[in-house]
């Protein structure tokens, strides 16, 4: 099953800033990654897989 990256942020029980923060990005690009309006690069998308401990299988980045 694929989980979006809203559902992964608030099942970890995160915020946006939070989540931002740990991933090394700005609170409004994370907003957008779980809108889908814009998506990770490599790097950030491995940064994602190890703070959730979820892999890239596992995450829905087109849906929002």
């Amino acid at each position: 099953m694929k989980y979006t990256l809203k559902a992964i942020r608030a099942n970890k029980g995160d915020t946006q800033e939070q989540t931002a923060k740990a991933i090394g990005v700005s609170v409004e690009t994370w907003a957008n990654y779980e809108k889908g309006v814009t998506f990770p690069d490599v790097p950030t998308i491995k940064k994602i897989e190890d703070y959730f401990n979820i892999s890239y299988d596992n995450i829905n980045f087109l849906c929002p």
